[in-house]
């Protein structure tokens, strides 16, 4: 009965005290134990059969039973002295939140006494440097002013916030006031210096006016503005006066010296007046860019009143001594005061920004040879764009007219040449050697097609391309026409009788195909011309999109042209085919007439099919040579001519007569 009871506080013990693995280990580890009493496994049969082993040991069962009470009563005063000191924590960490407030207080007093400090050294040192701010203003001590103002405006920064307090808002209406006063009186220094009207003051700039350049730095950037508007409108007045619209030296022919003009000018200015300005402020390229709008204005109006005077050669001339300048200030200057408001450094551009200084002859003097695909060579990296391109040259683009009308006459003019050169010279001689030649007239063509395309891109990007393009569409058109479908030979019909007589004297050589062998290769040249065109029509057509301004390439499109060429090159194709077909009709006529009932002998070859491999033995190696260079089409005229020719031949085989019984069985 006493086993049973003690199984079941066992079995309840254990219940209450159940800890997993992980958290009896960690027990173990903080507080190691060597009493059985602490062990995760305890026993406590095992451990009562340790305390009384025997029957006898069993006498001192009370002083053992008393030895767990006070071990049991020790455990207890130890737990109620943590659970005591448990509950003294709290009132000690209020103690120290206490002591912890108190030194944030303490912080707080100690920054706000430093602000109060700063700021009443930052009052006192804005009432002296009013004071002396609006003293140096009266004195134009500009040199002192400019340190004193920016040190006094960034005082008066950190009392933004209080400017509630009249004596401060006092303060900042004085440092406005004095502003005012300094932009008026700097810009009235100016003024007598370089007064509007007459002559620059004589002895060059004084420091003053150098130093009132650092002080308007500092004010309202409006006050640079007019100083720099001001100096520049004076510094050109001299030029207006002497390039006036109704000045002999003001038309395009002399247009020379306006831009020598203004070099003299810049290098003057540099030798006076070049230490006055700021260098951020970019007076030389300033001044350089403001002549270019004057320049481009002047020279609008002057054309506009004189545009019937105006001629290919001389605007040509014009524009090319405009791009030379604007290649020259590409050369000089970074570009930077072209964008409105920047006057942040930027680096120079290399010498060869200016595409048109690379070689400023190109258009004029370039290589007249061409070969076949030059338009589509490797492209040169791109250089980069020119900051001052089309600043004075822009005032062109309306009279390029001029120069569109002018191609227009001259490639009118080529294409009859062309003409002229093709009756008198007669078509180009037989080459079996290279294959078919293609005319020199379409080199000839693209080659001036290339010298416009560079020049007109050199001139204008814009609307005058489009232009440049409809001519070059117009005469693309005119030299299919003219020179290659104009000049394909006539197609002629013969009649007569035919007998096997005729066809053997054809094969004796007594008749030829209806085409000579000068038509046969006229007819290949030709259609290799138009091959050639076709290619490089495709080219021009990528290199005018590469030339134009983006939004202007969709404009761009010779696909018509590119047709015009393929049908040349059909017609040429269907030319060869025909006349082959043509030939043989009259062997295949003999062999549907022919007597098949009275043939009574078989021989090796009817006279027939003699005849048919006659016409292609002479006709096919001929194109095949001349068609070298062109091998496609070879093969194109191959196809056409089995497509036409069987039929035909198998239409006629239907048409012949029976053959005698003799006949038959010879055949047999």
């Amino acid at each position: 009965m006493m086993e049973e009871e003690e199984l079941e506080f066992v079995e309840e013990l254990e219940a209450v005290l159940q800890l997993t693995p992980e958290v009896q280990l960690a027990i173990e580890q903080v507080f190691p134990s060597q009493d059985p009493l602490d062990r995760a496994d305890f026993n406590a049969v095992e451990y009562i059969n340790t305390l009384f082993p025997t029957e006898q040991s069993l006498a001192n069962i009370d002083e053992v039973v008393n030895k767990i009470r006070l071990k049991i009563r020790r455990l207890d005063d130890n737990i109620r002295t943590v659970v005591r000191g448990q509950t003294n924590v709290g009132q000690d960490g209020r103690q120290v939140k206490e002591i912890t407030r108190d030194i944030k207080q303490l912080d707080h007093a100690k920054r706000h006494l430093t602000t109060s400090i700063t700021t009443l050294n930052h009052l006192h040192m804005l009432a002296g440097g009013v004071d002396s701010l609006e003293a140096m203003t009266r004195r134009r001590q500009y040199g002192e002013v400019a340190n004193l103002l920016q040190g006094v405006m960034n005082v008066l920064e950190h009392f933004h916030k209080y400017m509630g307090i009249p004596q401060i808002r006092q303060l900042s209406e004085r440092v406005k006031a004095a502003q005012t006063e300094l932009g008026q009186q700097i810009l009235a220094d100016f003024e007598e210096a370089f007064p509007s009207q007459g002559t620059k003051r004589p002895g060059g700039p004084s420091n003053v006016l150098r130093d009132a350049c650092l002080v308007a730095n500092i004010l309202d950037p409006k006050i640079k503005q007019e100083i720099i508007k001001k100096f520049i409108k004076q510094h050109l007045s001299e030029y207006l006066v002497l390039f006036q619209e109704n000045q002999d030296v003001a038309w395009l022919d002399k247009i020379d010296r306006r831009y020598a003009w203004v070099k003299r000018q810049l290098v003057d200015y540099e030798e006076k007046y070049g230490r006055m300005f700021p260098r951020e402020w970019y007076m030389t390229e300033r001044i350089a860019v403001e002549f270019c709008h004057v320049t481009r204005a002047e020279l609008a109006k002057i054309m506009r009143a004189r545009a019937k005077e105006i001629e290919v050669k001389l605007l040509l001339f014009a524009i090319q001594r405009t791009t030379n300048f604007e290649g020259f200030l590409a050369k000089r200057f970074s570009g930077c005061t072209l964008t409105d408001g920047t006057l942040k450094k930027l680096e120079s551009p290399p010498p060869s920004t200016n595409p048109f200084l690379e070689d400023e002859s190109a258009p004029e003097m370039e290589e007249l040879a061409i070969e076949k695909g030059e338009l589509d060579q490797p492209k040169k990296p791109k250089v980069p764009d020119n900051p001052f391109h089309g600043i004075v040259s822009k005032c062109f683009e309306p009279h390029l007219y001029v120069y569109i009308e002018s191609q227009d006459k001259n490639l009118g003019e080529l294409i009859d040449r062309f003409v002229a050169d093709f009756k008198a010279q007669g078509p180009p001689k037989p080459n079996t050697d290279e294959g078919g030649a293609v005319l020199p007239s379409c080199a000839d063509l693209f080659v001036y097609y290339k010298k416009c395309m560079v020049q007109c891109s050199q001139l204008s990007t814009g609307e005058p391309m489009i232009a440049l393009t409809t001519i070059f569409q117009k005469y693309l058109r005119e030299y299919a026409w003219k020179i290659l479908s104009g000049n394909l030979p006539k197609t002629t019909t013969s009649s007569g009788g035919l007998t096997i007589s005729s066809l053997l004297k054809e094969k004796e050589g007594s008749e030829v195909a209806k085409f000579t062998l000068e038509e046969l290769c006229l007819i290949c040249s030709i259609l290799s011309t138009a091959e050639y065109c076709l290619a490089t029509t495709q080219q021009l057509e990528e290199k005018l999109k590469e030339k134009v301004d983006v939004s202007l390439t969709e404009r761009i499109n010779l696909t018509g042209e590119m047709d015009t060429f393929s049908t040349v090159i059909s017609s040429s194709i269907q030319l060869l085919v025909q006349d082959l077909d043509a030939a043989c009709d009259p062997a295949l006529t003999a062999m549907s007439k022919m007597q098949w009932q009275n043939v009574e002998h078989v021989g090796d070859q009817s006279p027939y099919v003699t005849s048919v491999i006659l016409h292609i033995k002479q006709n096919v190696p001929i194109i095949r040579d001349n068609l070298a260079s062109t091998r496609k089409y070879f093969t194109q005229f191959c196809i056409k001519f089995a497509n036409s020719f069987i039929p035909k031949f198998i239409t006629h085989l239907f048409k012949c007569k029976p053959i005698s019984m003799v006949g038959a069985e010879q055949v047999r």
